[in-house]
This record gives structure tokens, C-alpha cells and sequence, in this order.
């Protein structure tokens, strides 16, 4: 495929300006044997994340005395992508993306709380269009919330890319096939604390700084998609009582 023009007149392919993210859905609990579960529509990304634990690791040679291990899974379903990495197993990019997704959470568990015990997170992508490393992230997050799990903060992820020598937020499939960089950033949003930092690419010092201040303002829309996605089933559990009496 010949390479796309991505802006045009300050217009990206799919209409977006280079600070728009993608329309975001996150409903909590798909999976009901999951301690906790999130189903995220981010643009056309569909993925699931369920929580299973804490519960005692096995092998025991895994269990750490002083506290919780914590094991990631990643997948991409075979029919999700039309791409090599949309085929079944885990292969090397999804190995990866399983390992930072894995220490992304390490760093919000309080872990020391479930000492010998294991917490296993599944992310699974059903359908792909870039940027799923960071919806991900930000579905497991709920994913997380919604177990109960405690949590030091809830992480959110985005992707801050430069097309046309223009620094763009979010990238679609055709974006991150064609962009120049791709810098995927997860973000404590009671911090502000970075908790994963990746680039593939070139950018400048102040392309980073000035990437970094676009994820943590498209962080308030995110955040409050997540939080929103939290207290859904608690606001219609109570909009039902009102109506019983």
C-alpha cells in the first residue's frame, strides 16, 4: 500500500484533530467467574480483561513470601487482526506486551498485602485497529478497580504519535503503520506518575514533553470514562430501588 497521506489541512484520516482521541466505551463485569472483568470499545478496538485472584501461586516455587506475584497475559484473537500478529499463541509482541503490562501493575498493587499469593490479569484483544497495548492497559485497569483489588491508583494508557511532522494523539492502525514515531505512555492520573514509557521511532526532548502534556490532559476524559464505567451498576442498581418504592 502506498503511503497515506495522515493530515490534511489539520484533518487526520479518520476527521480527528492531532488532539482528539478516539470515541471510548468501558463497561465493567462481562465475565462473571472473574474476580473482576472490563469490556473497552476504543475506537474500533474491542477487548476484554479479567481479574482472577488473589489466590495461592502454584507452582510454589513462583510464591514470593512477602508478596503477591503478578501474572499478565496478553492475546490477540486470530480473527482480530488480518496481520501476522493477529495469529493465535503468544508470540513475541504479545510476550512483550504482556511483560509491561505485567509491570505496569506491579507498580499500583499493594501486593504486600497478599503475600504468597498470585493475581492473574487477562487482556484480550477480539478486535484491533493500533493502539491496543494502551486500551489494554486502561481495560485491565477497571478490570482491576471492579475485583476490588487494591490499588495505590488506577492507570490509564494512550499513544502519542508524529505524522507530518505533527505530533498526533491516539493512533489508529493506519497511523501507527505510517507515522514516523509511536510512543505508547501509561500514567497514574492521582500522580501523575509515568508508569510506562515505550517509543518506536525518532522524536525530540521536546516532542516527549510536549507528547507527555497531551496524554495527561487526554487523561481527564479517560479517567472519567473509567470511573464512569465503575459506577454505572451501582447508579442503576439505585435508580431501581427509587423505582420500588
Amino acid at each position: 500500500m502506498e503511503k497515506p497521506t495522515l493530515i490534511t489541512n489539520g484533518k487526520r484520516l479518520d476527521g480527528r484533530d492531532q488532539n482528539t482521541l478516539r470515541p471510548i466505551k468501558i463497561s465493567v463485569n462481562p465475565v462473571k467467574n472473574a474476580a473482576g472483568s472490563a469490556y473497552i470499545e476504543w475506537g474500533n478496538n474491542k477487548i476484554v480483561s479479567a481479574v482472577y485472584g488473589p489466590r495461592e501461586a502454584l507452582p510454589k516455587h513462583t510464591q514470593d513470601p512477602d508478596k503477591a506475584v503478578i501474572k499478565c497475559r496478553y492475546t490477540m484473537a486470530p480473527f482480530s487482526s488480518l496481520e501476522e500478529h493477529g495469529r493465535p499463541g503468544m508470540n513475541r509482541r504479545a510476550i512483550e506486551i504482556s511483560k509491561v503490562t505485567k509491570e505496569v501493575f506491579e507498580n499500583v498493587i499493594l501486593r504486600d498485602l497478599f503475600p504468597g499469593n498470585e493475581i492473574s490479569i487477562f487482556v484480550e484483544v477480539l478486535q484491533s485497529d493500533g493502539g491496543t497495548r494502551a486500551a489494554g492497559i486502561t481495560c485491565a485497569s477497571v478490570a482491576l478497580a471492579a475485583s476490588g483489588i487494591p490499588m495505590r491508583d488506577m492507570p490509564y494508557a494512550v499513544s502519542v504519535g508524529k505524522a507530518e511532522d505533527t505530533l498526533i494523539l491516539d493512533l489508529d492502525k493506519i497511523e501507527d503503520n505510517y507515522s514516523s514515531a509511536d510512543m505508547p505512555i501509561a500514567i497514574n492520573p492521582r500522580t501523575q506518575e509515568i508508569n510506562l514509557l515505550q517509543m518506536d521511532g525518532e522524536l525530540t526532548p521536546d516532542d516527549v514533553h510536549r507528547g507527555i502534556e497531551m496524554v495527561i490532559k487526554a487523561g481527564e476524559v479517560i479517567t472519567k470514562a473509567q470511573r464512569e464505567a465503575l459506577l454505572a451498576p451501582y447508579e442503576m442498581t439505585s435508580e431501581k430501588y427509587k423505582a420500588s418504592i
